[in-house]
């Protein structure tokens, strides 16, 4: 008995994720499609949609944790959602200073946010499986954050569109994991 509550409990958990991965992406994809199109033609569209962006990922994380079984078994998603929460309000006040801030900002929570990920993809690998994207993902977030920083000490001004191409990569990994849960679950419905 104890066995088959389990894994029902596994299973909803499973299909959590492909749901929470697959608006992860939707997301990103709006957020991309509207940084490389609307934005460069206002500085405020710019603007709302650099602190909208570590916004969504506080209450991402935070909302999967809660439905992951809370905040205490869920830790890192729980740290990643304060440190989003912190670069909101970190990117509100580097918006009055230079885009060579926030692209710091972003770079310092590139990595933060990275690790985190990578932590929760390997604490989630054996239950689920179809989280090598996830710790993918979390690695490379860590690698392009040093990129970010890198740039931002740059004379160049950056513009949103140097975090577009982040946020595509990471619609993708989320894409990649959804698909792949997915694909997980109907080949072990097929076994049964």
């Amino acid at each position: 008995m104890r066995d088959r509550e389990l894994t029902s409990e596994t299973t909803d958990q499973a299909q959590w994720l492909k749901q929470y991965y697959f608006l992860r992406a939707a997301f990103s994809v709006a957020w991309v499609i509207a940084a490389l199109t609307i934005a460069p033609s206002s500085a405020v569209i710019a603007a709302t949609l650099l602190v909208a962006y570590p916004a969504w990922d506080a209450a991402a994380n935070y909302l999967d944790a809660l439905c992951s079984g809370g905040l205490n078994q869920n830790r890192t998603q729980g740290l990643n959602a304060l440190v989003s929460l912190a670069t909101t309000i970190a990117v509100i006040l580097a918006l009055r200073v230079s885009m060579n801030w926030v692209l710091g900002i972003f770079g310092a929570w590139a990595i933060l946010s990275g690790l985190l990920q990578l932590g929760t993809a390997v604490r989630r690998w054996k239950r689920f499986g179809a989280q090598w994207a996830m710790a993918l993902s979390g690695g490379q977030s860590a690698l392009a954050g040093g990129f970010f920083i890198f740039q931002a000490s740059m004379p160049a001004v950056p513009s949103i569109a140097n975090v577009a191409g982040y946020a595509a990569v990471g619609a993708l990994y989320f894409l990649v994991s959804a698909v792949w849960l997915t694909v997980s679950t109907w080949r072990r419905s097929a076994a049964l």
